[in-house]
């Protein structure tokens, strides 16, 4: 009996000494397992909090959209939770271009106007469907992905991802916004030259 006792009192000490969250050291480097933890009598209310998503983002650029993060970097406290969010700002006509996130899924609930969004499968089939106010979509971990404003008015939605870092690559930045040279680009992609040149002028490329 005493024995008995002892073990439950032992694990509940145990447990509130238990790591309840890492919140994000910003000052050291990131690895591949997120941030270190910032020390315990740092930690601060708002490091869980971030007001950053009531505003509209930035269109006016190439692709007419505005992502606004609520990352690990954004957010210390969701650093080791494996979630995070982000607002997705479209204007008419606006796209988030083919893209990959690495280190997540991604969940999208579309708030307001009308976003068609699709993902390409790893054996190659396509997933895709206009979404209104409302509607959510799951876009898995890795695979090519895009949305488009399919409407004529401006579109609101959010994504939530199972990471707090989930990682972006735009495949069109990732071909012509850099400087691979362009017959390698011609080689792989099967496009001609006059096409190369003109992907890496508007993006930004060289090479």
């Amino acid at each position: 009996m005493l024995l008995s006792i002892f073990f439950i009192f032992s694990f509940l000490f145990s447990s509130s000494n238990a790591l309840d969250f890492c919140v994000a050291d910003l000052s050291a480097p990131q690895g591949p397992a997120g941030y270190s933890c910032k020390k315990p009598e740092a930690v601060t209310t708002d490091d869980f909090v971030f007001s950053g998503l009531g505003a509209a983002g930035n269109t006016s650029n190439l692709i007419k959209a505005a992502v606004t993060p609520a990352f690990s970097a954004q957010v210390p406290g969701v650093n080791g939770l494996g979630i995070s969010i982000a607002r997705l700002d479209l204007a008419v006509g606006g796209v988030v271009p083919m893209h990959t996130h690495p280190g997540g899924s991604e969940i999208l609930v579309v708030i307001q106007g009308s976003i068609c969004a699709g993902f390409i499968s790893s054996a190659n089939k396509v997933y895709f469907k206009s979404l209104k106010k409302g509607d959510i979509m799951v876009f898995p971990q890795g695979l090519l992905h895009f949305q488009i404003n399919a409407g004529k008015t401006q579109a609101l939605a959010f994504a939530s991802f199972s990471s707090p870092s989930p990682g972006l690559q735009i495949l069109d930045f990732a071909l012509f916004g850099n400087n691979l040279p362009s017959d390698i680009i011609e080689e792989t992609t099967f496009l001609d030259d006059a096409q190369v040149k003109k992907l890496k002028g508007v993006l930004g490329g060289t090479g």
